[in-house]
């Protein structure tokens, strides 16, 4: 995948977005639980996107919609009792969401590599970026720039006014 994933990715059927390691104190929807600044501004771009299916990827659980109701957790992706690629692949089918319409991961290096194992051809919007500021301005971009927005370029995608001036 390129760094200009991000020009693709308007429609998309389903959208997988990560967990997030701030949780709330209690069980609650998936959609509730993670109160992050990441997973929150990840939700965000999701859903300016428009998905027929917005699904949160658990480090923990696996696939979850955001009404399912789970409990607060620690653990990271790649812990002994994280999700596996197998088990998520059978989730996926369980779920009915092994597709071939457009996939899109919005998140981490290991989140997209994960999501990944089930949906080889998703696309990743933060592909190219340097670090999480540049993640979390491509999400806003994501978010607040479709095309028509002056701080979108649907030859360059988010754009970054200079001195005032869209350029």
């Amino acid at each position: 995948m390129t760094a200009n994933d991000h020009l693709d990715c308007f429609g998309p059927e389903l959208v997988v977005i990560p967990c997030g390691s701030r949780k709330l104190d209690r069980r609650a929807p998936a959609g509730d639980l993670y109160v992050g600044s990441y997973h929150r501004a990840c939700r965000r771009a999701a859903e300016a996107l428009e998905p027929g299916r917005l699904l949160i990827l658990s480090a923990r659980y696996g696939l979850l919609d955001l009404d399912d109701v789970i409990e607060p957790y620690d653990t990271p992706h790649g812990a002994a009792d994280s999700i596996t690629a197998d088990a998520l692949l059978e989730q996926a089918r369980q779920r009915g969401v092994v597709l071939g319409g457009p996939v899109v991961a919005l998140g981490g290096a290991r989140h997209v590599s994960l999501v990944r194992t089930v949906w080889p051809d998703a696309s990743n919007p933060l592909a190219g970026t340097r670090g999480m500021g540049e993640q979390m301005a491509r999400l806003a971009a994501i978010r607040t720039g479709r095309p028509g927005n002056p701080t979108y370029s649907a030859e360059r995608g988010p754009v970054t006014p200079v001195n005032g001036k869209i350029g």
